[in-house]
């Protein structure tokens, strides 16, 4: 593995970085977020229009820019940096990939290249708190389940224009705003249990979509509600969906590792400046021996993670998978960064209303979404065959060789 950056991606990070300090401070960051997209649709387009960010790892045959997870993990670094409401994570990490690995050659050629100019953004609802379940990130997807029986979930049915969806998703990034959603739905009744994925476009009958109140406002989610609405097959009936999900679950994870580097790195960088402007019995707080060693420990944690985040996002480039432990260390080294820059803001640091909190909810919002740390691990560990007294080979039922 080469560490070092090519010019094509210092120039992607540095470009980014600078639009996004000029048009993303934290006033924009909750004006932005008390919209009704959530996030800033001129700043979408900006990202779009200069960087191609929607598409900047599909391919140029749908009008994207072709790049690999590597790049778009860079991307998303310097979005965690100044923690950019947009619709990045929901539909070029979640949506596209499934799209682009599942959807019938026409679909593909009628959603990608409107996804890669950002027109037109995409939405995964996955019923249940199971995102990261489906994702295969936390525990084997094999027996997943977008629903069971009348016990809930999201059902699709035959009917004689198609297909039917009947049930509800909880917790859908940026479901509320989507132009278009990607339906985890259970089909075929008890006895021959599958899951498949449905387009249903945002204009649908008898679909409803309610923002939630959520810890992470820059995180926007709705719960979809779907009552015998129209939708349409993603590929064929054969698609083998479950590890389809899985696989696209390591490079989610790379890149939303990156991204918890970059809200660290950057809540780092504002308490050391905040440490040394502040003077406590006539010295700078931050030249205290315990301020030094807190920050300091603080600082490697944000090393170590941003290490582990860069090897995930380049094997995952080569089917190899370092995702999920790459994300529970950043998000350790997020939720410390956030902890203890509360903390060493003082009092001030303590009110919600102060921009240490925008990093500390972020922190505590991808824990709940994503995490936690010890159940990434363990799934990991489980994956690696680390407690059963080898590496795991090719596994059934919807999961992926490690």
């Amino acid at each position: 593995m080469d560490t070092r950056l090519t010019a094509e991606q210092d120039e992607i990070r540095r470009t980014l970085r600078e639009l996004l300090r000029k048009r993303c401070g934290p006033g924009e960051v909750r004006a932005a977020v008390d919209g009704p997209a959530g996030y800033d649709p001129l700043l979408w387009s900006a990202l779009a229009g200069r960087l191609g960010l929607p598409g900047l790892a599909l391919p140029e045959a749908y009008g994207g820019v072709g790049c690999s997870v590597t790049e778009l993990a860079l991307a998303a670094e310097e979005t965690g940096r100044f923690l950019a409401p947009s619709p990045l994570l929901a539909t070029s990490l979640l949506a596209a990939p499934l799209i682009l690995a599942l959807g019938t050659e026409a679909q593909r050629a009628e959603l990608l290249p409107r996804i890669a100019a950002g027109s037109l953004t995409a939405a995964l609802a996955v019923p249940g708190p199971a995102l990261t379940t489906a994702l295969g990130l936390t525990r084997r997807n094999g027996e997943y389940s977008a629903g069971g029986g009348r016990a809930g979930g999201v059902q699709a049915r035959r009917a004689a224009d198609g297909w039917r969806l009947y049930g509800e998703a909880g917790q859908v990034l940026d479901g509320h705003s989507a132009g278009v959603l990607l339906v985890a739905a259970h089909t075929g009744g008890f006895t021959r249990p599958r899951t498949l994925l449905f387009l249903v476009p945002e204009d649908e009958a008898g679909l409803t979509r309610v923002r939630q109140t959520a810890l992470d406002a820059t995180r926007p989610r709705a719960r979809v509600q779907l009552r015998d609405v129209s939708a349409r097959l993603l590929g064929t009936e054969e698609a083998d969906v479950l590890p389809a999900l899985a696989g696209a679950g390591d490079a989610v994870a790379a890149v939303l590792a990156a991204e918890a580097v970059g809200a660290a790195d950057r809540m780092l960088e504002r308490t050391v400046e905040y440490a040394g402007q502040r003077v406590q019995f006539g010295r700078p707080v931050g030249s205290f021996q315990a301020v030094k060693h807190r920050l300091a420990d603080v600082y490697v944690g944000v090393q170590a993670a941003r290490s582990a985040a860069y090897y995930a996002a380049w094997a995952a480039g080569r089917g190899e998978r370092a995702g999920g432990l790459a994300l529970a260390q950043a998000l350790e080294a997020l939720r410390c960064a956030a902890a203890e820059g509360v903390q060493l803001h003082g009092g001030i640091g303590f009110t919600w209303e102060h921009d240490a909190h925008l990093y500390f909810k972020r922190a505590a919002g991808d824990e709940l979404l994503f995490g936690p740390a010890h159940r990434l691990r363990d799934r990991a560990a489980e994956a690696a065959g680390l407690f059963t007294g080898g590496k795991a080979g090719l596994l059934t039922g919807g999961e992926v060789a490690v």
